[in-house]
């Protein structure tokens, strides 16, 4: 039997259902047992028929019991099929194991449909000679995502041990992400947080929403200066849901500048895509655990716009 949590792979892990994990479904017990790799990857191994319970092939949703005994095959990585390109980046650190980049907006952080180029995925390959597989073969070395039109600080990793490493921070919420944001609005207090759980948009599916079966979300924000039509805030992630922070700032009515999937029709005030940025990373090296920091300036159109609202606010 291998030793339950630890990630194997092209492997076979085998784990036993405790009582205090009776009734959870079957794949969030599995994104809890194995380490470094999402809910819908260990969905999609359920749904190809690797995943057994007591022997049976059973869906995603299925309820675990106490004495279950559960079978994983996890595969080995496939060969990346995804070719390198000599795209410009702006590397803020590098050594064996990571590779801290500023990322411009615009720029899509790993292939999918309709985007196989021009990605960062792509520019790392060609920069480095090694990228974690874990991520699987359109993701090499991504542990973390910014929005394509999101700007700032991300981490990828060049070895699987760093993959496991920087999963396992992301999960216990140790990792640093900090954002400056541009929102609509003037906002009633200095400081809060915003608590409120996450989901697919129950009617527009390429969305995320505020639902009620979504998973926790949690977002602190703090008032960093005042204008007229919006208000410039610092966001702090404890979890890192899909578009969290635009989703949350829409939720308490303060949508983000420019963003035309949650803000609705707007003044952009300039702004061509989300007024976000992400300015701040902080983490543990995954080899030495020494903290990391680092930051990224904001970039011309956000600083420009910023530039001109104070500018307005002092004639």
């Amino acid at each position: 039997m291998e030793k339950q949590g630890v990630e194997q792979q092209g492997r076979v892990l085998e784990l036993t259902v405790g009582e205090d994990e009776a009734g959870n479904r079957l794949d969030r017990y599995l994104t809890e047992k194995v380490q470094g790799r999402s809910r819908s990857y260990l969905r999609k191994l359920i749904d190809e028929g690797l995943v057994l319970v007591n022997g049976r092939l059973v869906k995603a949703g299925y309820s675990i019991t106490a004495g279950d005994r559960v079978r994983v095959e996890i595969p080995p990585p496939q060969p990346l099929e995804i070719l390198p390109e000599s795209l410009p980046l702006d590397i803020l650190y590098e050594d064996q194991d990571i590779i801290v980049i500023n990322k411009p907006p615009g720029m899509v952080v790993h292939p999918a449909a309709g985007n196989y180029q021009g990605t960062l995925v792509n520019a790392l390959l060609a920069h480095c000679r090694d990228l974690s597989g874990i991520g699987g073969k359109l993701r090499p070395g991504i542990v973390h995502r910014l929005d394509r039109d999101t700007s700032g600080v991300l981490v990828a990793v060049k070895n699987d041990h760093a993959h496991k490493s920087l999963a396992s921070q992301l999960k216990m919420r140790t990792v640093e992400r900090w954002y400056l944001a541009l929102a609509k609005g003037d906002f009633k207090v200095d400081q809060g947080v915003i608590d409120a759980p996450i989901g697919r948009h129950p009617v527009k599916r390429k969305q995320m929403a505020v639902v009620a079966s979504g998973r926790p979300a949690r977002t602190w924000y703090y008032v960093r200066e005042r204008f007229d039509q919006c208000t410039l805030v610092e966001c702090r992630l404890e979890t890192g849901r899909t578009h969290q922070i635009r989703v949350h700032l829409a939720h308490i009515h303060h949508p983000l500048v420019g963003d035309e999937v949650y803000g609705g029709r707007q003044n952009h005030l300039g702004m061509t895509r989300q007024a976000l940025h992400a300015y701040h990373l902080g983490f543990r090296h995954p080899r030495t655990g020494e903290p990391l920091s680092f930051s990224a300036p904001l970039p011309p159109d956000m600083a420009a716009v910023i530039d001109r609202l104070r500018s307005s606010a002092v004639r």
